[in-house]
């Protein structure tokens, strides 16, 4: 409908003049306060997080968030401003998240994974005025107060409250400051409600900010794909600073009255147990964490027939390993889900049909995304042609925090950008060939390292493999290898190196292969190519093949 043609129709008036703006606004809108509002008038007492011995039902995570959110409004901070919190998975990382969402405040979980320096630099561009830290994290805490000159307070988990600048007492002391009334302010649907910081694979960390309506949206995308209900449980021990955890696990199960069981990290002994405890039904892990899963002896002595769909993300995983992980749940669909967190994960998903005839590709769109294919001029591509992934949807992200050249770029030509270079097959089903910038151009033919990844992933000695492209004289650039071998396995570079050549093809195969035993990772998990490619630099110089 144009412009010229939107005038309502008589009989249609659309008369708000008696209804005041708040009112409308507690009507209407999208929060992601009020799904912790609904939560509790519909689950009660249920169990919303089993965080170790504690158990807190949806009534008191309600109850809580709407004390923190009150103190929180009650010291000054305003709408939009930023609350930060540097936590292992825990309650309080729940409670502070939700309170932020109803006060019309913005929540920013601190990555851990960043060293001082990158933490300062996240903190200040997001100008956050409180802190909330878990009090075993002091030693990493105490240079900020100095740092960040808007920071204003800094409140504690746990027992003790650490002598620092900017102390101001403890996370109960702060909750006990609020009322458990609920919190009513005007908040709009694209109002931002987080701000998580990308991984800094390629560069300094960009700042995502991100909208009550993207989150939500993906909430219920997330659960209708997952098959998540009131008698769901998941396992969240990825961290929640992360957006896999966050937006494409916990928030989806909180939304439909789940259960989630909080662990600070990944222990292979812990998880089935955990898992038989509680009955599980749903896990997201990394590729390296089912595979340590698999060399536990102990796993089979545990009862992991109530996941119903075992999730994995940030890197493919050989066939043999799908069926082990298969055999391991052998009720459960094993799932890829991707995304990205501009775009609010999951943005596909694989179908269960899919999971051995297609288990290379991401799987279809989810259902409240648009995929396409774009050329560098920008137009879209028929399916089966290679380009850029392109996404549209209401899971978007508001746009990088003080960066708006950088959010003009991801949004041209009216797509977001992923930097994803792929194809959509007859299905719909989206095929990654790579990452742009880890795309290797090597002797004038193009390469595509996650190919050569996989390659290097079906030899049944390797664990792990990561493929860069290195400056050199002849090649422009050489592909390079370095690989992480399973537990006791013995396999040469050669051995390796033979196994690629009958598989691929020449141009493909590394011109060297380093054996190593950890790579440098995000604390998500992603490899660090940029740091690979300057580690192997000058290793790799010498030893290149012609």
């Amino acid at each position: 409908m144009s412009e010229q043609t939107t005038k309502p129709a008589p009989g249609r008036r659309d008369d708000r003049s008696d209804v005041s703006a708040l009112e409308r606004n507690l009507i209407e809108r999208v929060s992601v306060g009020d799904i912790a509002t609904r939560a509790a008038a519909q689950h009660g007492d249920r169990p919303a997080l089993i965080d170790g011995a504690r158990s807190l039902s949806f009534r008191a995570l309600n109850e809580q968030a709407n004390r923190l959110g009150a103190a929180l409004r009650g010291m000054g901070l305003g709408a939009g401003d930023v609350v930060a919190v540097m936590a292992r998975n825990c309650s309080e990382m729940m409670i502070t998240y939700f309170a932020c969402a109803k006060a019309g405040l913005v929540c920013a979980p601190v990555n851990l994974g960043l060293k001082g320096p990158e933490i300062v630099y996240c903190l200040h561009d997001a100008g956050a005025r409180v802190l909330i830290a878990a009090s075993d994290l002091a030693a990493a805490v105490a240079p900020l107060p100095e740092a960040l000159p808007a920071l204003q307070r800094i409140y504690w988990i746990g027992a003790d409250v650490p002598n620092i600048a900017k102390s101001a007492g403890s996370f109960e002391d702060l909750l006990q400051a609020g009322t458990p009334q609920e919190f009513e302010t005007i908040i709009h649907d694209r109002d931002p409600v987080q701000l998580l910081y990308t991984s800094g694979t390629t560069a300094q960390p960009k700042g995502v900010l991100t909208s009550h309506l993207a989150v939500t949206i993906t909430a219920l995308s997330a659960a209708l794909t997952g098959a998540m209900n009131r008698h769901s449980t998941s396992l969240a021990l990825l961290p929640l600073f992360h957006c896999a955890q966050l937006n494409a696990d916990v928030i989806p199960l909180l939304s439909v009255g789940g259960t989630v069981v909080l662990m600070p990290g990944f222990d292979t002994g812990l998880v089935p147990r955990l898992i038989a405890r509680h009955r599980v039904s749903h896990i997201l892990l990394l590729p390296m964490m089912y595979a340590a899963l698999l060399q536990n002896p102990d796993i089979q002595n545990h009862d992991l027939s109530s996941v119903r769909l075992a999730r994995y993300a940030m890197a493919p995983m050989p066939q043999e390993r799908l069926q082990a992980i298969h055999a391991l749940f052998p009720n459960a669909d094993v799932m890829l889900g991707s995304g990205q967190t501009e775009f609010t994960p999951p943005t596909t998903f694989q179908l269960p049909s899919h999971q051995l005839s297609k288990a290379a590709s991401w799987g279809p769109a989810t259902v409240m995304v648009q995929t396409a294919i774009m050329d560098e001029e920008g137009r879209l591509l028929p399916r089966g042609e290679i380009g850029e992934l392109v996404y549209r949807g209401p899971q978007v992200m508001n746009g990088y925090l003080n960066q708006p050249a950088a959010t003009a770029v991801s949004f041209r030509h009216g797509w977001f950008h992923s930097g994803d270079v792929a194809w959509i097959d007859g299905e719909g089903v989206i095929w990654f060939t790579d990452r742009k910038k880890d795309m290797i151009k090597s002797g004038g033919e193009n390469v595509a390292s996650i190919e050569v990844e996989r390659c290097l992933m079906e030899h049944p000695g390797v664990a792990e493999a990561a493929v860069v492209g290195l400056p050199h004289e002849y090649w422009g650039e050489a592909v390079a290898a370095v690989v992480i071998l399973q537990p006791g396995r013995q396999v040469s570079e050669q051995d390796l190196l033979a196994h690629c050549r009958e598989r691929l093809a020449s141009f493909k195969v590394p011109k060297a292969i380093r054996l190593v035993e950890q790579f440098p990772r995000t604390a998500t998990g992603k490899i660090q190519k940029h740091v690979l490619r300057n580690e192997l630099r000058d290793i790799f110089a010498s030893s290149m093949e012609s």
